[in-house]
């Protein structure tokens, strides 16, 4: 959107520039018609002078009609007023034409405002009529570069929703991915000791609710970014490695066993890499939930001056083909995060057995 400086600018433009071409075009009938002294051309001039100059109030909603209007006035003013050169009405229809449309429509109103400017051969000098065309070049020109610039704009801002819906889905993905199959697996095990352990299971039920109640937070989050009139509550700040150990608290309670080991100082780290990490830890483990069928997994964390590296190991048997395709998206989204703050991620079975998880990614890439 434009400043509310611009806009004003613009409106007291398309107010002034009607009036200021029409009462020019009129004073120069005036004046060519106390030389003729002739009534009939002043009326005649003076009706095709106030037209040019009105039709210029709509062309910007008009800008094909308003273009017409300019060229038959434009010749009209050329017959009864040879010595005015530029024909000013034009100049301003054709940026108009330009700006609001694509070459192939405004070229040819720009072919018929050099018609109209070789006129000028027959009643000025041949520089003035070059000038005159060059003008009108000119004119077109600035026009087709506002509407370059426009579109310019349009697509960076169409760029940056889509990035946005990108970002907001892969959020969704991994809040509901996670928390869905923690809740799923910590389920099946209370229904599975449910009469021998009641107090297991009922642990396992707390999990699941712990797990529904932040998913649902995680939620909220997600729809206030989208939707900040739909809740006045402050929203809580973006989840970052320093929760890691949240994330394997309701696995552990589902069977899954998780170890979180930290090497080197854990510094302030960007956002978009905070959150990064994070997203791609817990991705990793809900694969490793889902789909690995694994009993252990062992999450490290080494913090560098330069860089902070993930790695997620598990003692699973790998993917079966039934499961392929959904890991697949696990693992896209993932590369992507990683890419998105400059780092890489490997991510593949081991030769001893099991999975691996790791990504590097760059601290100053995400300043």
């Amino acid at each position: 959107m434009r400043p509310p400086s611009s806009r004003l600018v613009g409106r007291i433009g398309d107010v002034a520039l009607p009036w200021g071409v029409g009462l020019f075009l009129v004073l120069v009938v005036l004046d060519e018609g106390k030389r003729n002294d002739s009534s009939a051309l002043i009326l005649l001039g003076l009706a095709v002078a106030v037209a040019q100059g009105a039709a210029l109030r709509w062309r910007r909603s008009q800008p094909e009609r308003v273009m017409a209007v300019a060229l038959l006035g434009g010749l009209g003013i050329q017959l009864l007023a040879p010595e005015v050169v530029l024909p000013v009405a034009g100049l301003f229809a054709i940026g108009s034409l330009a700006t609001a449309r694509p070459p192939r429509v405004s070229l040819i109103g720009l072919a018929a405002l050099i018609a109209l400017a070789a006129t000028n051969f027959f009643t000025a000098t041949v520089e003035d009529t070059v000038f005159t065309m060059a003008v009108a070049v000119g004119a077109w020109a600035l026009g087709e570069a506002a509407r370059n610039r426009r579109a310019a704009i349009e697509e960076g801002a169409r760029r940056a929703m889509s990035d946005e819906r990108a970002h907001i889905a892969r959020e969704l993905h991994d809040v509901i991915a996670h928390s869905v199959s923690v809740i799923v697996v910590q389920a099946a095990a209370a229904d599975d000791v449910f009469d021998e352990r009641p107090d297991q299971a009922r642990e396992a039920l707390r999990s699941i609710e712990r797990s529904g109640r932040e998913a649902m937070t995680e939620l909220r989050r997600l729809l206030g970014a989208v939707r900040p009139e739909v809740d006045g509550q402050p929203t809580e700040p973006q989840p970052g490695l320093d929760r890691v150990e949240e994330l394997a608290e309701p696995l552990r309670a589902g069977g899954l066993a998780v170890s979180v080991s930290r090497e080197g100082s854990p510094g302030a780290l960007p956002a978009g890499v905070d959150l990064s990490a994070y997203r791609i830890v817990q991705e990793a483990l809900t694969n490793t939930l889902r789909h690995a069928r694994a009993t252990r997994a062992e999450v490290t964390l080494r913090y560098g001056n330069d860089a902070v590296e993930l790695e997620v190991r598990d003692d699973g048997n790998g993917v079966s083909a039934g499961d392929a395709s959904s890991l697949g998206h696990g693992l896209l989204g993932m590369h992507e995060r990683a890419t998105l703050v400059g780092g890489t991620l490997e991510a593949g079975p081991l030769p001893q057995g099991g999975y691996r998880v790791h990504a590097r990614l760059p601290v100053e890439a995400g300043r």
